[in-house]
């Protein structure tokens, strides 16, 4: 009985969570569709005129799904050996919140409208369709971002001492009679300014005010190409450590594994 149950369990984790299999790319391909379908729901169901027209159909369709994911849910408990680890695993956490809002709905007003959060659970399709380049990119991006997270500090570090400086000098030069009424909000005008934003809410009137925000403009064009500098030394010399596999661990259900990996890097399980 346990063997045939091992067999049930493992055939629905290759179908669930795989996505190298027939059945297992159908599965996710449809639950796809679903996810869309359901977050369309939520979206027209906001617009006044159809609420008003089609509320109970919306209200029926959203329960619908509601109950397909949380059997879906529940069968993905159910297919990996450790149900605690993927349930407060990253796809876990994100696969309970997709089906919370439906019954938090039942207690309070306007519970359904999260239902949109369900949208993150596309997330998935980099996996489900084999996009293997684009999640090694996003896995390189990643890994670039921490090893330049040293220089981005210090960069971030002088972009707000220089805001600050360049906020107290217009305080200074314009003062509250042009619209820079404290440093707070002098501050605020030199960080929209230097982003290049410039919402134009606060202007300097005088000649060394105009003067000055010209060279914030200008310093604001280099100042964006400094984080895309770092960032892209460090792709350049993390690009050797791409590798993408979409395996998932039956005991864990963890990803990200090395293509040729037999053991899972994180619970030790056999992949």
């Amino acid at each position: 009985m346990n063997e045939r149950w091992e067999r049930i369990r493992h055939r629905m984790h290759e179908i669930i969570f795989e996505a190298d299999t027939p059945a297992g790319r159908v599965f996710d391909l449809t639950l796809l569709v679903l996810i869309l379908l359901s977050v369309l729901i939520v979206i027209l169901e906001s617009v006044p005129s159809l609420a008003s027209q089609f509320g109970p159909f919306f209200e029926q369709v959203e329960w619908m799904f509601t109950i397909l994911f949380t059997i879906e849910f529940v069968l993905r408990l159910i297919s990996v050996r450790r149900p605690l680890g993927y349930l407060f695993s990253f796809f876990g956490l994100v696969d309970l919140l997709s089906i919370l809002p439906g019954y938090v709905g039942l207690f309070m007003v306007g519970g359904n409208e999260l239902m949109a959060v369900r949208i993150l659970r596309l997330i998935r399709i980099f996996r489900i369709l084999k996009l293997g380049e684009y999640t090694a990119a996003s896995r390189l991006l990643a890994y670039s971002l921490r090893e330049s997270r040293a220089k981005i500090a210090v960069f971030f570090v002088t972009i707000l001492s220089l805001v600050v400086v360049l906020g107290a000098m217009m305080y200074v030069v314009e003062g509250r009679t042009n619209g820079f009424e404290s440093i707070p909000l002098s501050i605020y005008w030199a960080v929209i300014t230097i982003t290049t934003v410039g919402y134009g809410d606060i202007v300097p009137a005088t000649a060394a005010g105009k003067f000055i925000a010209t060279l914030i403009m200008m310093l604001g064009y280099v100042i964006i190409a400094v984080p895309t500098g770092i960032v892209a030394v460090s792709i350049s010399a993390a690009s050797s450590r791409l590798a993408v596999s979409t395996q998932a661990c039956p005991n864990c259900s963890r990803q990200g594994h090395d293509p040729d990996a037999v053991y899972c890097k994180y619970c030790g399980a056999k992949l």
